[in-house]
């Protein structure tokens, strides 16, 4: 039984071994991970701006700033966390903040206004739209809430909704979800090598316990032979 026991500790250890180079590599990966994606950071250069107060900011005001929060937040329903928003590191190198700055592209082209110019009197649906210029607010709309046959609106999709606003939203999104992802890593490495840090202990702890019962077993007998 003894020598059971400690084939079963010496197993144990070495799947322990096992678990924790497991979690080694998998750290190694989310740092080269997380190493590009500052570089990425670094070379885009994107950062938000805090007042002196370090309250976030857009456009000079912070109710800009908070209606911006409340997108995120609110309308999109996503959990920004405090300590990912550092006014003394302002660049946009981690899920919240590449998730902020995306909320921004998106919220400043929700509200925005379309200037549309008729060359000639349109109708549509039975109401005439005569030649002129228009000022068209998008008015919260998003790609595929406009009516693409409308003589307003229609333009108005392609003037908001523009090619570099969508690549910029892409973008950030693939940011945020890259960090997203290298914290999910990081939590895997961790829970690697605790697995293989308590299977080592159970295992040595076996190893410990059988050699113990080996130098008491000897002294038993001889307490027999002069019995």
């Amino acid at each position: 039984m003894t020598s059971r026991l400690k084939g079963l500790g010496i197993v144990l250890a070495l799947i322990g071994i096992v678990f924790v180079a497991g979690g080694a590599f998998a750290l190694f990966k989310v740092q080269e991970g997380s190493t590009a994606l500052q570089k990425f950071s670094e070379a885009q250069g994107v950062e938000l701006t805090y007042n002196e107060d370090g309250q976030l900011i857009d456009r000079g005001e912070t109710a800009g700033a908070d209606a911006i929060m409340a997108l995120l937040t609110d309308d999109w329903g996503y959990a920004v966390q405090s300590a990912e928003m550092n006014p003394n590191d302002p660049l946009v190198n981690t899920a919240s903040e590449y998730m902020y700055q995306m909320a921004t592209v998106a919220y400043h082209t929700l509200h925005g206004t379309q200037t549309i110019v008729l060359e000639e009197d349109v109708e549509y649906n039975g109401e005439v739209f005569a030649a002129g210029t228009y000022e068209f607010p998008v008015d919260g709309r998003y790609w595929a809430d406009f009516d693409r046959e409308h003589p307003l609106e229609g333009p108005a999709r392609g003037q908001a909704w523009t090619g570099v606003a969508h690549a910029l939203i892409a973008e950030l999104g693939v940011g945020s979800a890259t960090a997203s992802t290298l914290q999910l890593g990081l939590g895997v490495a961790g829970l690697f090598a605790g697995i293989g840090a308590a299977l080592i202990i159970a295992g040595g702890g076996l190893v410990w316990a059988t050699r113990a019962e080996e130098a008491v077993a000897p002294v038993l007998k001889r307490a027999e032979v002069v019995a």
